[in-house]
């Protein structure tokens, strides 16, 4: 039996004032002395504007599955990877003899953005069930500390209003479906 994936630890750099300053910074404000309101911080992570890359969030799966890790990696914006390594000469195992569901540690930092664009992907019912289920741990992190980013970390269905996929799931004919997107638009 494969050891089941945990989070080793989530954790959240640059906190809210700075995204409202780097705000200001853009429209020429002074620096801003209050915290930003929930709705503010909505509408900001909506709209996608630039001061939002200044969240960061670093977190590490353990035994996160290589095939899966696979998925994460493909990810390039906003987002850094460090994934323990399957060389021979390092682990002093053939590689040649590791199955893809190998376990490896899989460390990773990324921007609000990327947590958004990323969850796009891996939310979405095409994308394989164990990626899906390794993202959710990360979003579950981010609502404990951040409901307001968790609240638009969607499907790309969601996001977009449509599924744009070859083959859709079908989610989008669903009543939880269109419940989603009212609660995503804020109507």
């Amino acid at each position: 039996m494969e050891p089941s994936v945990t989070l080793k630890y989530f954790k959240m750099r640059f906190a809210w004032r700075d995204v409202a300053d780097a705000a200001r910074t853009t429209i020429r404000m002074a620096e801003g002395e209050k915290e930003p309101s929930s709705a503010w911080k909505r509408r900001i992570l909506l709209s996608e504007h630039s001061p939002i890359r200044q969240m960061m969030f670093k977190w590490k799966w353990i035994n996160l599955p290589y095939w899966v890790s696979v998925h994460f990696v493909r990810h390039k914006i906003g987002i850094e990877h460090f994934v323990s390594t399957q060389r021979t000469d390092r682990t002093g195992v053939d590689r040649t003899s590791m199955p893809q569901s190998a376990p490896v540690d899989h460390e990773c930092f990324a921007n609000a953005q990327a947590l958004i664009f990323i969850s796009r992907k891996r939310l979405c019912r095409q994308a394989s069930p164990e990626t899906t289920a390794a993202w959710k741990l990360v979003l579950d992190e981010v609502k404990q500390c951040e409901p307001e980013l968790h609240s638009v970390c969607v499907p790309e269905c969601v996001y977009r209003g449509f599924c744009p996929e070859f083959k859709s799931c079908g989610y989008v004919e669903t009543a939880a479906y269109r419940e989603a997107l009212a609660a995503y638009r804020g109507t």
